[in-house]
């Protein structure tokens, strides 16, 4: 199992690339299953979990094909073969649950693992099956399977979610858009993956009205065509790559990166003392005068991301006063916390909320990764602290960074991977 080695201690300087959106290419790929012609997506990210919706859609008999030679772009496109996603698949990756609308808006019938992912908390996915319900779909559970039908075709609803989902907002904007009828999505969430992802299936053919509010209006079509999309930039490895600068005290430029993609982010980059300037081709990222302690609380966009807060918690490890991070999305999103007090940091948890008080120096130490975030979380704090840091468990990191440690060392940090 592969881990990376971190000297720490040097400030960043240079560029940075950011690349395509994860959580917006997942969507975006699935959507591909509603339509019998092929979507072309650029701008993909070389991730794990690209590979795994890969393999996942394979399974359904869509291709996945790479267009040129550096796997950015990929033609996606071919005939539903298979209804069933499953476990072996699905247990990798929680956006494989994605496939549930689409599989029921085109077949009519699907059969879905129960899904998986980082072990973050408990991540049901009752609203995407109680808003299918509402548009004629029923369910039963079987032996750890969802088993979906719906007698002939998806029909309108105006669905309330009673709590913002991403997951469950981009499903039902999938199976809407071949529903009959209207369909209204209220309290939806408003991330710009969702966004991105309802302006590519317009431009399939589908008629979404409301995009980036929270009212989704969807009139569904018979049927949708092919089409060619770029993918978002990634709000949460332009975030990340900020605190990476931050941290060491260096100076960045991020291209690419969208400040009004960032919501709270950048306002409380800002507040913590790290200057962001919105520049044509991205953003431009250097530490002021020291890192100030920042209160920050979890929330769907435009609030602060629970995909930072691991990354917020690092940078405020070595802030000059203390802060307060509560998480409001997932239940056990603190498990980096034993690994950053490991190295130095003074860190309680009390129930949902994590008090930081700042200190001086950060100190080397071997590490564990539990989860995506919390990996790249541990990776930030070596690069401040002073001696060797050894991050095992990275598997994690591969499932959203591109070439992290790559990235990084050729704004002169001292890292490395190892083979495990």
């Amino acid at each position: 199992m592969d881990r990376i080695r971190i000297r720490g201690g040097k400030p960043l300087s240079g560029e940075i690339i950011i690349g395509g959106a994860k959580n917006a290419a997942l969507p975006l790929m699935v959507a591909a299953m509603l339509t019998d012609q092929r979507l072309v997506l650029s701008n993909v990210p070389r991730l794990a979990d690209i590979q795994t919706m890969s393999l996942l859609l394979a399974q359904h008999g869509i291709a996945v094909d790479p267009v040129g030679n550096d796997g950015r772009t990929l033609s996606i496109g071919g005939t539903i073969t298979s209804t069933e996603a499953p476990y072996d698949i699905v247990r990798k990756m929680r956006a494989s649950a994605l496939v549930l609308g689409p599989l029921l808006a085109r077949t009519g019938e699907a059969r879905v693992s129960m899904p998986g992912g980082c072990a973050i908390g408990a991540r049901p996915i009752d609203l995407h099956l109680k808003g299918l319900e509402q548009m004629g779909a029923a369910f039963r559970l079987d032996g750890g399977y969802i088993d979906g039908a719906v007698n002939g075709r998806l029909h309108g609803a105006t669905i309330v979610f009673p709590i913002v989902s991403v997951g469950a907002t981009e499903n039902l904007l999938m199976a809407a858009a071949l529903a009959d009828g209207r369909t209204v999505l209220a309290n939806a969430a408003r991330e710009p993956e969702i966004g991105d992802l309802a302006r590519c299936l317009n431009a399939m053919g589908a008629q979404i009205a409301g995009i980036d509010s929270d009212r989704l209006t969807i009139d569904g079509v018979e049927r949708l065509h092919g089409a060619e999309h770029s993918i978002i930039p990634d709000r949460i490895e332009t975030g990340t790559y900020a605190c990476a600068a931050a941290i060491t005290g260096g100076e960045v430029m991020l291209h690419n990166g969208r400040v009004e993609h960032l919501g709270a982010t950048v306002r409380t980059l800002r507040e913590a003392g790290v200057d962001v300037v919105d520049l044509p081709g991205g953003l431009h990222i250097r530490r002021l005068n020291g890192l100030h302690g920042a209160d920050v609380m979890t929330e769907p966009y435009p609030g602060f991301p629970t995909d930072m807060q691991a990354q917020f918690m690092a940078l405020m490890a070595l802030s000059d006063g203390a802060a307060m991070v509560t998480e409001t999305i997932f239940e056990n999103r603190f498990m980096h916390v034993p690994e950053l007090n490991r190295m130095g940091a003074r860190i309680n948890v009390h129930g949902a909320s994590a008090i930081v008080r700042g200190v001086p120096t950060l100190s080397g130490a071997p590490v564990m990764a539990t989860d995506l975030r919390a990996s790249v979380s541990l990776i930030l704090a070596g690069l401040a602290a002073r001696g060797e840091t050894m991050v095992n468990r990275v598997y994690h990191l591969d499932r959203g960074y591109e070439a992290v440690e790559q990235k990084l060392a050729a704004c002169g940090a001292d890292i490395e991977r190892l083979p495990g």
